[in-house]
């Protein structure tokens, strides 16, 4: 486990927010980098964290998903069935990837894309760097997986990208079956 970043430590209640749905166009917006110590970030990682956990099956949300284009997410597999590795429940600023290898696909869904799933190819070994909100300190996180997917899936929202804008063509989309 890292030291995860929790909105109960700094004393910030989250509200939830409404999910946005494709083809809003702040998920196809670059997100901006954020000050992770800036009160109305620390609130938006409250807000994200709130928001994933009233949500069924929710394991990542990113700001661009509540409408805020920003370099955000949280993140927590700790109860999916597929993780291996997790490392709680965390909030990521400004991550980027900086090792990646053993690229598979599999198939992903988003809480901005309801009515379909997608076969996409991810890495499932990776190295993220970011920074946890309320700090400035740099943060690694080494992970595979399922956990690995999820961050990928996040930090592709926070540069504005869906999954949809991954998979290999129409023939990888499908509707989905199950709605949570």
């Amino acid at each position: 486990m890292i030291a995860s970043w929790s909105p109960k430590l700094l004393d910030v209640e989250g509200a939830v927010l409404d999910v946005v749905r494709a083809p809003h166009p702040v998920l196809a917006t670059e997100g901006a980098l954020v000050d992770p110590l800036d009160p109305s970030m620390i609130q938006l990682a409250a807000d994200l964290v709130a928001t994933m956990r009233v949500s069924p099956g929710c394991v990542g949300l990113a700001a661009p998903q509540v409408g805020v284009a920003a370099q955000m997410f949280s993140l927590d597999v700790s109860d999916h069935p597929k993780t291996r590795t997790c490392h709680g429940v965390f909030v990521l600023c400004n991550a980027v990837v900086v090792e990646a290898s053993r690229n598979e696909k599999a198939r992903e869904g988003c809480m901005s894309v309801p009515d379909f799933t997608g076969d996409v190819k991810r890495a499932t070994r990776l190295t993220v760097r970011g920074v946890l909100p309320g700090t400035t300190d740099p943060l690694t996180i080494t992970t595979d997986a399922f956990e690995a997917r999820a961050l990928q899936h996040e930090i592709d929202h926070c540069n504005g990208k869906l999954f949809l804008d991954r998979v290999a063509g129409a023939h990888a989309v499908y509707p989905r079956k199950t709605y949570q």
